[in-house]
């Protein structure tokens, strides 16, 4: 958990979204899906625009359903301000999330309700990509903090090691990734249109 730091953060959406968020007339919209690996917030690939391009295609070829239809695949940059981070990458905050994880699970017991759990999206999907526990018990931090006046984290990132072997016998995975949600859009700086290579 960190206060203030930069990074380069890439959104893939159809090319109307971005053009109108570069324009200034619209910002982006927060996601508020159940599975969101992060909890609820605006998602970013940290420093890749590829991959948020490899997104925005694979919705456009309409392989996941998805709430924001994309014809014209476009990636957005940003300028991300992390400010209050819950980052999945240091040991504190993987210790406070376990713990909410523990408080979350006695919560759901006691209430008689079956907690979320993680599932996959299609049949081979080895990577459970739909996080609806991971989600809940995110977004139950969030929920903890206000409950205890504390601040608000600003965003919360996370490493996330995705896809098959990058090569045969790697301990590598071809979608590893860093990811972003920003759940305070005041700490997104700025947009940019990336440079195509």
């Amino acid at each position: 958990m960190y206060a203030s730091a930069f990074v380069l953060g890439f959104h893939g959406c159809d090319e109307s979204v971005g053009e109108r968020v570069l324009s200034g007339k619209t910002s982006l919209s927060p996601s508020e899906n159940p599975y969101d690996w992060l909890g609820h917030g605006i998602y970013f690939w940290e420093n890749s625009p590829q991959r948020a391009r490899d997104w925005a295609k694979f919705l456009a070829a309409g392989r996941r359903k998805s709430a924001r239809a994309i014809s014209r695949p476009f990636v957005l940059g940003a300028i991300i301000d992390l400010g209050l981070c819950l980052d999945l990458t240091e040991a504190a905050s993987l210790e406070l999330v376990r713990e909410s994880h523990t408080r979350m699970t006695e919560l759901f017991e006691v209430s008689g309700r079956p907690l979320p759990v993680n599932e996959p999206a299609v049949s081979a999907d080895a990577d459970l990509l739909l996080r609806n526990l991971d989600c809940a018990v995110i977004n139950y931090v969030h929920a903890v903090r206000e409950e205890e006046a504390l601040a608000p984290y600003d965003s919360v990132r996370g490493a996330f090691f995705e896809g098959r072997p990058l090569y045969p016998g790697a301990g590598i995975s071809a979608k590893t990734h860093l990811q972003i949600c920003v759940r305070n859009p005041r700490q997104i700086r700025g947009y940019f249109r990336p440079l195509q290579k």
